[in-house]
């Protein structure tokens, strides 16, 4: 299989590997990956890939996530300075005023306590603003985080599926007060889903020097090709708790282009989803490509998008820009 290659996070130091590995969904869920034993497989056969970076989220199955992540960390006996790991805060997991939907200072200090708790842990190495919040001053985020920065409980701070102006505003005031500026965005990336990380983030990898650590590169399994036929038993779709995926994951258009993408990949003899997540990874932009999977084959199978990117040809490129603006 071809060598691990390792980004740096835009213009910080952080180097992680170009292929990641994302508990959404999967860790402490029903049907999914539900204790650490399980999760400390799917994170060895990563690790051995050559993957450093665990991405994670204080929402994720209400806290659980965290805690079976980090249990599984423990267990296989892991030293800190072999892996990077992160979470998010907005979303909140306590239904109580300044508990759940902010970025202001009080739910971010006690959400970032929180969260290294249950991961058992005495820093990330990223944490994200998961939401953007526009009831609370930027600035009041902005200092809140640059302080989670200064107090040790994190390394570096970002945002995820924050608008480019609102980055812009961040830094900004960042850059006036001095303070630790966000150097990550994490954005939905995929070839069904371009426009923000090709289009709005443009100037900001130039001018700013964001990274992107970008989530479900494979559309939630919709470019694995399982969905063709209608909802599997037993895929995300399937979840209760996920019925709002259904309607993007059976959407005719979309079908209609993973249907082209197909034929693409059988020309190519290897499997959409290897195409796919290798096509995230050629973009220079693009830090790490979060992948997801259930199961310790999934991630094997995951693992040979590598192998993909020769084969990304400008011809191949040509097909596939055809494919998906069809």
């Amino acid at each position: 299989m071809t060598e691990m290659q390792y980004r740096r996070v835009g213009r910080s130091g952080l180097q992680v590997s170009v292929l990641s590995f994302g508990s959404w969904v999967t860790f402490a869920n029903a049907n999914q990956l539900e204790t650490a034993a399980q999760a400390a497989e799917c994170l060895t056969v990563a690790k051995d890939a050559g993957v450093n970076f665990f991405d994670n989220a204080e929402a994720y199955a209400g806290g659980e996530s965290e805690r079976v992540m980090g249990a599984a960390f423990r267990e296989l006996g892991w030293k800190r300075h072999e892996y990077v790991v992160s979470t998010k805060l907005f979303w909140g997991i306590h239904d109580s005023p300044n508990m759940k939907n902010t970025l202001n200072r009080k739910y971010l200090s006690q959400a970032i306590e929180g969260s290294l708790e249950r991961f058992g842990l005495d820093f990330v190495d990223l944490v994200y603003c998961h939401r953007a919040d526009s009831a609370t001053p930027i600035e009041e985020t902005v200092w809140a985080m640059s302080d989670m920065v200064n107090r040790g409980q994190a390394l570096y701070w970002g945002t995820s599926e924050w608008t480019a102006d609102e980055i812009r505003a961040a830094w900004d005031i960042a850059e006036r007060h001095h303070l630790h500026k966000p150097v990550v965005e994490q954005p939905e990336y995929n070839l069904l889903h371009r426009d923000r990380v090709e289009k709005e983030y443009a100037r900001l990898y130039e001018d700013i020097g964001l990274g992107t650590t970008i989530w479900s590169p494979l559309a939630s399994g919709l470019l694995t090709g399982k969905y063709q036929n209608g909802v599997p038993a037993g895929s995300r779709a399937s979840l209760p708790g996920y019925e709002w995926l259904r309607a993007s994951l059976t959407d005719p258009a979309s079908l209609k282009k993973v249907d082209a993408l197909l034929a693409v990949a059988a020309d190519l003899d290897v499997p959409l989803s290897q195409l796919a997540l290798a096509w995230c990874v050629k973009n220079p932009h693009v830090s790490t490509v979060i992948t997801g999977a259930s199961s310790a084959q999934q991630v094997r199978e995951n693992m040979k998008a590598l192998d993909a990117l020769e084969l990304l040809t400008d011809e191949v490129m040509e097909r596939i820009e055809v494919a998906t603006w069809a």
